[in-house]
């Protein structure tokens, strides 16, 4: 069977519904037309308009084609796009009649059409290439293995618009009564957004507006006579709201409940209305349009308008949007009731989770309006608006604070020590507690809008075990080198599981797991006041679709990669902590038998003596349940939480600007494995820098009262700066644009910052731990292409390709006790 090479992305049977009636070519317009030489030397341009068969319009050689050594494959072609385009056919001639039920039946096929269209031009899959800068530098050096991901990410990323478009106005105009008609260009899925005018940079080729902007309208013209517009809700019910700004609750992955048939379908364009329409795919198209004659192609011809009064034709009647939105409610045979708002929200908003922004600009010494507890002057003033933080709803920290709040009130802590709670803990107390932080994040939190955004400012992301003998070693003392510290919050939103095991429902066995949680969150929370470290949730608890895809590439990952406890020897040590706390629990007779066995005595001993030596062991551990029989009515749950993982690690790192920083020595070795599995072999960078980091210990001040205590020195506040410098030199520069003399000054800083560091916390009599720091440098990046995907799924747009720097952090003593070993 012969391969097919010439692969059209604009599908024939689609280009011949634009054929003048009685044609079999359609007028085809090159925009770029090739240029020549004459024989006087003079350059002149090609032909650039002609009647063209659909043969040879709109196709490319080896678009879709995959290559396998010498062997090539045209799959993608015959068996992807052939199933999408026969239904895609169908579905496009159903959307053209009246016929309902027919449009019942293809509602779904022509969305995913839509969707895939728009990837499958030219322009579709340089947009996507760019979103992987791996692939782009593989196509360099392996042009075929490059092909081949791309291929692969494309079919990844399906249905990636479908719910934002089928969540707003449907409207179908005619041009039946016009004689102009619509064209057709190379790239026929067409984003307008009318703040966005096609010379502004958000707009360049191969970039569109983001469909999620309010203001942002999608195209497509499903023949000659039929366009098809698709517009927010928002922008439609109030055209003067900013259109640069993203719609509520921006889902690319979210079921919903639409009716099929709700298409408005009231309007016929005039020619100058038709002629506005075809101006706007014009001017978005990269290189041809075609028409069913030469006027038609021709529109600047007869449109005077500017790019902004262009909307008018575009805005869906206003006297038709009660078809669209509002709230529904749908009750299923066991009695379960969904409900739904107009912007397909599951659950309503909670009011004391929203704040009405400032009016008027803040004052640079007044609190920033995202929250962050800074002053805006040193916040989000010089930042544009996409990369703040939101000031529409209640921050990170803010939410944070409340919780600290209610859990004062809840366990009177300003008036009671550690051992008191823990003997006073009811289950009526930990379920209350859990209801508490539930409140405070709906499962539908737009997170990435919560979050930092690539800003410029050193942060990392902290990944580890969120054990409360583990993290306070050395994350607190993070941001007093690296800025910002984001940290998953040991709390868990209960809801998220299911209900035979949430703590809401069974907080008696979470007596245990509610202790860990509350004593971490205490020895953090006063970093958090300060700004030093951000308490965020698991991001996987408000996105399923992100959970499922996350699990699915942790189980392909996790296979090539192995791990012992005796690997993490502070790991190990606290998970047999924990068990021998557990044997706490069991009944007294099993305790008395297991301490004799221990002791290798025979001796019996008086269960009185028995009680008191176990109640002393309880009170003497800090995490240990004080009330009786914990171990009864369903035991308890004990999770030993390295999170977040590798996926979400680096997934938040991209989001966020940041590093990666770890203590686990098994995560480490993920980060070096995402360097083993790509293509392209990353550089190492600044490693006169990296040398000076690794060769000499650093004092870090263990607990939140140390790190207060010295935070403001002028020792620690220059580090911060210089690993800033150190992560944008490395991101922003390849290895053939070195300066060595910058990479000389930083080493030397580094090393007269960290002895007046260390001299610092001496002199402040602070209790500390001596780490030893390796942090890895690298040109190109740690870098995974399902990360990105991930991000793209979750509508994040102003995101790293690729994250320049990472940290491991150990303890010095064993550090070099692991290097002398391997030596």
């Amino acid at each position: 069977m012969s391969v097919t090479r010439k692969n059209h992305y604009v599908p024939r049977w689609h280009q011949e519904s634009f054929f003048a009636p009685g044609k079999s070519k359609h007028v085809l317009l090159d925009l770029n037309p090739p240029t020549f030489k004459r024989g006087d030397g003079t350059v002149a341009s090609g032909r650039c308009l002609f009647d063209s068969p659909t043969s040879r319009a709109f196709v490319a050689h080896d678009l879709y084609s995959t290559f396998f050594g010498a062997e090539v494959n045209d799959e993608i072609e015959r068996m992807f796009f052939g199933d999408i385009d026969r239904r895609g056919a169908d579905a496009v001639r159903a959307f053209c009649g009246n016929d309902q039920s027919a449009w019942q039946r293809h509602f779904k096929d022509l969305f995913e059409f839509l969707d895939i269209q728009k990837l499958r031009t030219p322009t579709g899959l340089a947009w996507l290439r760019r979103q992987y800068p791996e692939i782009v530098r593989l196509g360099e050096i392996l042009p075929d293995v490059a092909q081949n991901q791309l291929m692969l990410e494309m079919q990844s990323i399906r249905m990636l618009n479908a719910t934002i478009w089928t969540t707003g106005v449907r409207e179908i105009v005619s041009a039946r009564r016009a004689t102009a008609k619509f064209i057709l260009s190379d790239h026929p899925v067409t984003v307008f957004n009318h703040a966005i005018p096609p010379s502004d940079r958000p707009n360049r080729h191969p970039e569109d507006p983001s469909i999620a902007l309010k203001g942002s309208q999608t195209l497509f013209p499903l023949g000659p006579d039929h366009l098809l517009i698709l517009t927010n809700l928002e922008y439609a019910k109030d055209p003067g709201t900013r259109p640069d700004a993203k719609r509520t609750f921006a889902r690319n992955y979210q079921s919903t409940m639409m009716s099929t048939t709700e298409f408005i379908r009231t309007r016929y364009l005039t020619d100058d209305q038709v002629a506005e329409v075809n101006f706007v795919i014009k001017a978005r198209a990269n290189r041809y349009v075609a028409g069913s004659c030469r006027e038609d192609v021709f529109p600047e011809r007869l449109v005077s308008k500017s790019w902004s009064d262009l909307r008018t034709t575009f805005l869906p009647p206003p006297d038709e949007l009660y078809r669209f939105g509002g709230k529904m409610y749908a009750r299923f045979e066991n009695g379960d009731v969904h409900y739904q708002d107009e912007f397909g929200r599951t659950e309503k908003p909670r009011g004391w989770l929203l704040k009405e922004p400032p009016e008027t600009k803040p004052r640079p010494r007044e609190y920033c309006p995202c929250g962050s507890g800074h002053s805006f002057g040193n916040c989000c003033r010089d930042k544009p608006s996409h990369l703040r933080m939101s000031w529409t709803e209640k921050s990170i920290r803010e939410r944070n604070m409340m919780f600290m709040d209610a859990l004062v009130q809840l366990f009177e802590l300003e008036t009671k020590d550690w051992d008191t709670i823990r003997r006073e803990m009811t289950d009526d107390k930990i379920a209350h507690m859990y209801r508490l932080y539930e409140a405070l994040w709906p499962l539908e939190t737009d997170l990435l809008a919560l979050l930092p955004k690539p800003d410029g400012k050193m942060r990392s992301v902290y990944t580890g075990a969120l054990h409360p003998k583990l993290i306070t070693e050395f994350a607190p003392g993070a941001p007093l080198l690296f800025g910002e510290l984001i940290v998953q919050n040991p709390f868990l939103i209960s809801r998220t599981l299911q209900k035979d095991k949430r703590p809401t429902e069974h907080p008696r066995q979470y007596r245990g797991e509610a202790l860990k949680a509350i004593m971490t969150f205490l020895q953090l929370m006063p970093l958090v006041e300060a700004g030093l470290i951000t308490l965020i949730p698991d991001p996987c608890d408000f996105d399923f679709h992100l959970r499922d895809q996350m699990m699915a590439m942790a189980e392909a990952r996790s296979q090539g990669i192995k791990f012992t406890p005796a690997d993490d020897p502070r790991l190990e040590a606290v998970v047999q902590e924990d068990l021998r706390r557990t044997k706490l629990y069991m009944p007294n007779e099993a305790i008395a038998a297991d301490i004799l066995e221990t002791a290798q005595d025979d001796k019996p001993i008086e269960m009185d003596t028995l009680v008191g030596i176990i109640e002393r062991m309880k009170f003497r551990d800090k995490l240990a349940i004080l009330q009786d029989s914990p171990l009864a009515e369903g035991g308890q749950f004990e999770f030993m939480k390295m999170a977040p993982n590798f996926e979400i690690a680096m997934y938040l790192a991209q989001a966020t600007g940041a590093q990666i920083l770890t203590d686990s020595p098994f995560r480490w070795k993920e980060l070096q494995a995402a360097l083993a599995r790509r293509h392209l072999w990353t550089t190492s960078a600044l490693t006169q820098l990296k040398r000076e980091i690794s060769s000499t210990p650093v004092n870090f001040p263990v607990g939140h009262t140390a790190v207060l205590q010295v935070f403001d020195d002028a020792s620690f506040c220059s580090m911060e700066p210089l690993f800033r410098a150190g992560f944008a030199y490395t991101a922003s520069r390849s290895p053939s644009q070195l300066k060595p003399n910058f990479e000389t000054q930083l080493a030397a800083r580094f090393r007269r910052q960290l002895q007046a560091m260390n001299s610092l916390v001496k002199r402040a009599a602070v209790s500390t731990v001596a780490a030893r720091l390796t942090t890895e440098f690298r040109h190109g990046g740690f870098q995974d292409n399902t990360i990105n995907r991930l991000l793209l799924m979750s509508s994040s747009e102003h995101h790293l390709h690729s994250i320049p720097m990472a940290t491991l952090i150990e303890r010095w003593d064993a550090a070099t006790l692991t290097e002398s070993k391997n030596s």
